[in-house]
């Protein structure tokens, strides 16, 4: 985890500690809601946003570099051998990405074709695994960090594109909280990385707002799933014709 993810996940916790909201340290120090979330999204501080924010919480640099440094080593993503365990058992799967999403084993229980023994199963597997450690009462204590991903091209990505390909994109995407863009253009290289950088921020903003979603109760909440993709393409029929 780099110094700055250790800084910025220090900086949320001190908030958190205090009881004070995005919306309240926004009204503090003159900025707007979305834009508080953007900016520890993108994990971009000015030196004067950093000493506003230190000292709403009344703290100083010293304070905060302590506190980032009493954070615990967390894993941004795991081995191919574990995920490989994880997608060999659809339960195990199930389980694992609902951890990740924060949901209480009595939720998975109470709205998965998954008996409490074997969700305890589970979640004794994903503890051996190292994904997560297991408390007393079934209660989860996650061993990922916030930037935690996938492996590209790893055993959950390519089952998640399969299954993209399959049922993902079997919709019309004209129902209620869907939306579907096909922009194709032509780019510079600089206008080209601007763009990669901007889907980075919208995916790290997303995983922030489920963070913050994360307390509210089941059945105020709904998956929800977006895929971002660009690269240089055009479709087979076009590059047939090209010279």
């Amino acid at each position: 985890m780099s110094n700055v993810i250790r800084l910025v996940d220090a900086l949320k916790r001190q908030l958190k500690a205090r009881g004070i909201t995005y919306a309240a340290l926004g009204q503090k120090i003159g900025l707007s809601e979305p834009s508080i979330k953007r900016m520890f999204a993108s994990r971009n501080f000015t030196l004067d946003r950093l000493e506003q924010i230190l000292a709403v919480l009344e703290m100083d640099f010293a304070e905060l570099a302590q506190a980032s440094a009493d954070t615990p080593q967390l894993i941004s993503q795991l081995t191919y051998a574990q995920e490989k365990e994880i997608i060999s058992d659809t339960k195990l799967l199930v389980v694992a990405v609902l951890a990740l999403n924060q949901v209480p084993i009595e939720e998975v229980v109470k709205n998965y074709k998954i008996s409490a023994a074997e969700a305890t199963a589970c979640l004794l597997r994903l503890d051996k695994i190292g994904f997560l450690m297991l408390k007393p009462n079934n209660k989860v204590k996650l061993l990922v960090s916030r930037t935690f991903s996938w492996l590209p091209n790893g055993p959950i990505q390519g089952f998640f594109r399969d299954e993209a390909y399959s049922d993902y994109f079997d919709s019309r995407f004209d129902g209620h909280h869907e939306v579907q863009r096909l922009v194709s253009v032509m780019l510079s290289q600089q206008s080209t990385r601007a763009l990669l950088d901007r889907l980075k921020q919208v995916a790290d903003e997303f995983s922030l707002q489920h963070q913050d979603d994360a307390r509210l109760p089941w059945e105020q909440r709904r998956a929800v799933t977006i895929m971002l993709a660009a690269r240089p393409w055009i479709p087979k029929a076009f590059r047939a014709l090209l010279r």
